[in-house]
């Protein structure tokens, strides 16, 4: 076939963020090269694949109402138009149910499609996904999430679970069509990176600029700020775009992610657990015969220095709560300032001039 199409469908907090965002930002050199990464005028490559994702899984959220309607027919249009190699990537296609498969498999039919996963260990994945959740306004404690985690139930189970994801994407396709790429321990967005070319069959050097974008993980304090804020909004709000741009983006991706805090870890007694699982996953990878790149040993979970206490994020000091709700509280104030669309009445002037005059 003249046309080749990757399909990374996640795993979420697997360097997602900063995957995405340097294919959008190298889009023209790596059309260059033979390479599309599809988009629409005016909507970025990462926000375009987001939507077309939502579109095919039957989803309208994160925008308004109707935002994301027939982002997928544009988006396979496209493809369709393309030759040589075609990368469309967005991590809510990982829980994707079958007859959603089915129908991306069909409409990329005259394609050869290779699915591309990546997969992290859970002891530092089941903490990150939590933490998004919380951002994307759940009001869930940790316990509570891992629970449902246990259950199969939840979405992050489905998008997290590699034999049950890669079972349903790869139901159609041999297995040299399948690519995971797993996640170094130790940090290096160059190691990813390379990974990834590796995965999609490109050259690192084709996509120059990279990317400054990153998804971090908050700390204990931080997230537990934002889920009690969750807790006092109301569901409406929570769903509304300014939700996004005001607790996600610059909250909790802004200014509450650069405080020192105790990160997020698993309880003590979950660890054998993550350890089976692992084992599990290295199992399957080991006899499935489909593509890894980099090394399955990155799957086992690396267990916290023995001599580290363990904090439960749900028992967090009410101190440190309010030292972060304080420059959470600077930040909104700050924020305010700035989007003041009018300038203050006659009235509200004397008003405030005759506050300072009385505080003298």
């Amino acid at each position: 076939m003249s046309r080749v199409v990757y399909l990374h469908i996640g795993a979420p907090k697997t360097g997602t963020t900063y995957l995405q965002d340097r294919l959008a930002r190298n889009a023209d050199h790596l059309a260059g090269h033979g390479v599309t990464v599809p988009s629409r005028r005016g909507v970025p490559a990462d926000l375009f694949h987001f939507r077309a994702a939502l579109d095919l899984l039957g989803e309208d959220w994160g925008g308004p109402t109707g935002h994301a309607v027939g982002a997928w027919d544009s988006l396979v249009s496209q493809v369709r138009r393309s030759t040589g190699t075609v990368v469309v990537s967005h991590e809510i296609l990982a829980p994707a149910r079958p007859e959603y498969i089915a129908k991306a498999m069909n409409d990329l039919s005259d394609a050869e499609v290779h699915i591309v996963y990546s997969a992290r260990d859970l002891g530092r994945q089941l903490p990150a996904a939590w933490q998004e959740s919380i951002k994307q306004g759940r009001r869930w404690s940790f316990a509570t999430f891992l629970k449902r985690v246990d259950t199969g139930h939840n979405w992050f189970h489905r998008a997290l679970d590699l034999p049950h994801v890669l079972n349903n994407w790869s139901s159609k396709l041999p297995p040299e069509r399948i690519h995971v790429v797993t996640v170094p321990h130790e940090r290096g967005r160059d190691v990813l990176w390379h990974r990834f070319c590796q995965a999609f069959g490109i050259d690192p050097a084709w996509a120059p600029y990279d990317s400054e974008r990153t998804n971090r993980s908050l700390g204990i304090a931080e997230t537990q700020l934002i889920r009690r804020l969750n807790r006092r909004l109301e569901t409406g709000v929570r769903r509304q775009i300014t939700y996004d741009l005001l607790i996600r983006e610059m909250l909790a991706e802004r200014e509450l992610v650069n405080r020192k805090s105790r990160p997020v870890t698993l309880p003590p007694d979950r660890w054998e657990s993550v350890e089976e699982q692992a084992q599990i996953w290295i199992d399957w990878l080991e006899g499935s015969g489909v593509d890894v790149i980099g090394d399955v040993e990155d799957l086992r979970p690396r267990r916290p220095d023995p001599e580290t206490r363990w904090v439960d994020p749900d028992r967090i000091r009410p101190r440190k709560q309010l030292d972060a709700a304080l420059d959470a509280l600077a930040a909104m104030t700050r924020e305010a300032a700035v989007r003041t669309e009018q300038p203050p009445t006659v009235t509200e002037v004397l008003k405030h001039r005759a506050r300072q005059l009385r505080a003298k």
